[in-house]
């Protein structure tokens, strides 16, 4: 998985990000730094939650991208929960 290099990372990352914000109707507070952001940092919390289950380095560039999508859907939805609070 970290095969993909720096702009592989951005890209998906990127991806992720937007369509996650999407998900979570967080698009209209976000801008394209901030979704690469959530999308890479997704890619990593989703990578290590679903590596307690599956092999996610041998998945490939599609398997890639969901584990962002995963991750950065997680990622959303701890901020909403910590912000909703205040």
């Amino acid at each position: 998985m970290l095969s993909l290099g720096i702009f592989g990372w951005i890209i998906i990352g990127g991806l992720a990000g937007w369509i996650g914000s999407k998900i979570m109707k967080t698009d209209e507070q976000m801008g394209i730094l901030l979704n690469i952001l959530v999308g890479v940092i997704g890619g990593l919390i989703g990578g290590f939650i679903l590596g307690a289950f599956l092999d996610v380095e041998g998945g490939g560039l599609i398997f890639s991208f969901f584990t962002c999508l995963f991750g950065s859907i997680v990622l959303l939805f701890l901020v909403k929960l910590v912000t909703a609070r205040r």
